[in-house]
Formats: C-alpha cells, sequence, structure tokens
C-alpha cells in the first residue's frame, strides 16, 4: 500500500514561479540573484504557512545551481539540485532553533561555518524560528553573522520578529511576508484538485481558503481533511461546513430577511434553529455583523471587489443590498458590534443576542418614524 503524502509536502513549491502569493519576495530575490547582490543574512518574517521556509530552501537550492535558466531558477537537473532534491546536499543545513536553542549549538554551527563548501559556491545555513535562541546563544552568533566568509550565507525564519533582538535585526536583509489572499488561495486549491481529480465545488474552496486565515499550509490540510472525509473523491460546500462546523450562509440572509420585514418571531426561530444545531451565539452575532459589511460593500460599485465570494453567492448579495438601505445595515452592524462585545460579559447570553435581534428588527419601523416626524416639522416650518 502507498504511502499518503500530505498535499502540503506533496506540492511544495519548488521553485520561485509556483511559490503563492509572494511576488514581491521572490521578485527581489531572482533580482538579487541576477546581479549577483545577495547579503550575508536575510531574515523571513511573517504568519505561519505563508512560505518562508519554502522561500529559502529554493533560495538556497538555486544560489548553488549550476545551470540556471534565464529566469535566475533552479534547473533541477544538475549534481547540485539533485542532490538538495534528495536531501543529501552538503551544501545546505537547516536548524529548527526551537530544540536547538543554546550557546553550544550555536558554537557548533559558528565551528561549521570556517570549512568551505567541497562543491559548490555558497554554503546556506537556514535557521527556523530563530526566535526560539536564547539571548545568549544570539549574543553568540553576532560576529559570525555580521561577518561571515564569502562562501556563508544565512537564512533566518521567523513568526515572531518581535521577539529577535536588535543588533540581530541590523544584521540582516529583512523580508516581510504577507498573509495570503483568499482568491490565491483557492485557485492554487483549484490546481490541485484538478491534478488530484477531485470533484469540487467553487464556493467549498473559498471557504477553506477564507478558513485558512492567509496561511496556505493550514488551507492545504484542512482540503486533505474534506477530501477524506467524503466518501469519493469531491469537496462540496455541504460537507465543508459540516466537517468545520461552519455555519451556512443560507441562515444569514434568511434572518436578515425576516428583519427587513420586522418579522421578530421568525427572527427569534431561526436563532432559536441555530442554537439547536449545536453553533454557538458568539459565533452567530460575529457571523451576523460579516454579513452586514458584506451587504454595505456591495452597495457601492467601486467596493463589489471587496467581497470575497463565488459569483453565484454575489448574486444574493446584490439582491439582497437593494432592499436594505444603509441606514439599517449601518445601524444593525453596529448594534451587532455592541452585542459582539458585551457577549462575553452578559451573564445571560442567549438573551444578549436576542435582545439585539429584536432591536433591529424595529429599526426599519424607527426610521419611518423619524421620517414622519422629520416631513411634519417641515410642514409647520
Amino acid at each position: 500500500m502507498e504511502n499518503f503524502v500530505v498535499s502540503a509536502r506533496k506540492y511544495r513549491p519548488a521553485d520561485f514561479k509556483s511559490v503563492v502569493g509572494q511576488q514581491h519576495i521572490t521578485t527581489t530575490l531572482q533580482n538579487a540573484i541576477k546581479n549577483n547582490h545577495l547579503a550575508q543574512a536575510f531574515l523571513f518574517c511573517g504568519p505561519r504557512g505563508v512560505g518562508k521556509t519554502t522561500c529559502a530552501r529554493i533560495l538556497a537550492k538555486t544560489i548553488n545551481c549550476e545551470n540556471k535558466t534565464k529566469d535566475n531558477e533552479a534547473c533541477g537537473k544538475c549534481e547540485s539540485c539533485v542532490s538538495f532534491q534528495n536531501s543529501a546536499s552538503f551544501n545546505i543545513y537547516e536548524l529548527d532553533a526551537a530544540s536547538n536553542n543554546s550557546v553550544d549549538d550555536i558554537r557548533n554551527l559558528v565551528d561549521q561555518v570556517r570549512y568551505a563548501p567541497q562543491k559548490g559556491q555558497y554554503k546556506v545555513y537556514i535557521i527556523d524560528e530563530v526566535h526560539m535562541l536564547s539571548t545568549a546563544a544570539f549574543n553568540a552568533f553576532l560576529k559570525t553573522l555580521e561577518e561571515p566568509p564569502k562562501y556563508a550565507i544565512f537564512i533566518l525564519a521567523t513568526t515572531e520578529k518581535h521577539k529577535i533582538i536588535p543588533t540581530i535585526l541590523s544584521r540582516c536583509q529583512i523580508f516581510d511576508f504577507n498573509r495570503i489572499q483568499i482568491k490565491h488561495i483557492s485557485d492554487h486549491l483549484k490546481e490541485i484538485a484538478e491534478k488530484e481529480k477531485v470533484d469540487y465545488e467553487e464556493e467549498a474552496l473559498r471557504l477553506i481558503a477564507t478558513k485558512a486565515d492567509g496561511a496556505l499550509r493550514d488551507a492545504l490540510s484542512i482540503f486533505d481533511l474534506i477530501v477524506t472525509y467524503s466518501a469519493g473523491k469531491k469537496v462540496t460546500y455541504k460537507e465543508t461546513i459540516e466537517n468545520l462546523n461552519i455555519l451556512d450562509y443560507d441562515y444569514y440572509f434568511k434572518v436578515v430577511d425576516a428583519l427587513l420585514a420586522e418579522d421578530l418571531s421568525a427572527t427569534l426561530l431561526i436563532f432559536d434553529e441555530i442554537l439547536k444545531k449545536g453553533f454557538d451565539g458568539h459565533n452567530f452575532i460575529v457571523g451576523l455583523s460579516e454579513h452586514f459589511r458584506d451587504l454595505l460593500v456591495v452597495k457601492d460599485e467601486a467596493t463589489v471587489e471587496l467581497l470575497q465570494v463565488s459569483e453565484s453567492a454575489r448574486e444574493r448579495y446584490l439582491q439582497q443590498t437593494q432592499q436594505a438601505s444603509v441606514s439599517f445595515l449601518l445601524s444593525a452592524l453596529n448594534l451587532a458590534n455592541h452585542c459582539d462585545i458585551n457577549y462575553k460579559t452578559s451573564k445571560n447570553q442567549r438573551l444578549n443576542v436576542e435582545l439585539a435581534l429584536m432591536k433591529m428588527a424595529k429599526l426599519p419601523q424607527a426610521f419611518r418614524l423619524a421620517t414622519l416626524v422629520d416631513v411634519e416639522s417641515k410642514k409647520k416650518a
């Protein structure tokens, strides 16, 4: 039986062009290789799962490649590239600072740096989770990091840049990795689904991308989970929301329709149904706030692009936003936000949400009364 390899490893980028959502980093690194302007120390920082260690490995592989392409990518065929791909390269060292964070570990590393590479131009040292090094270890590393031999390059990676001492930061060329956009993640998931011959619904992939919160590795882990969960090779919206315990956006459309119709009973019954399905009231009110925000976003053609949903869902938002005024949406969003803030301190959390929903259901009536008062006052004037 063939061993299963998770998508995050199986589809790990092997060159700069296949890195997702970090073009500002990959372009700079390729230009540095092209112009031979490589710094002696790089610091890759950013959230988890966005490609820091991957870019470090690609950079290490590319600068030692014997036959670089015109785009300054590694050829993948020379002796150096093949040995790297087989994890047998003597020019690239990876150190996990989380488990090797003492002064002795750094001294051992510094001793290795003294020896020039037997083959190839550079020896590259990739230190992951570098913020875990002790202060003494950082200080032991300073001199070597500032003035390493011409053949040595250090690539430090961290998720917590603020924990690194300033003297280390000043000696590195710093690259800030971004959270990957939902569109880029969902497009990448589509490519993988097609390669793996997995049937998918676009809305499901977009939901996975949203849940991953900008981390591609998390998105790929969720994708594997949903494929395993489903009976066949498919990723459906229904199975995704069931597995991730996410509230279906259909409920939010129903709630807003009931609020616009001033149907307080229907609103409270929908909320009761949501609670009976095991969803938390806090998650509901946060999701409702996001729904109001999305309805406000599609009010103006200029901001429609900020709505990151599928085409079918976008049509539903456009239809519902035509029925709601900007005043209603802003007031309802304000009430939902106050409910969110006060939720954890409330003694009766269900009542806290229900009270917010009651106030929202009376908003159209309040606006009508305000309009009548305004009209009457103008007539008297």
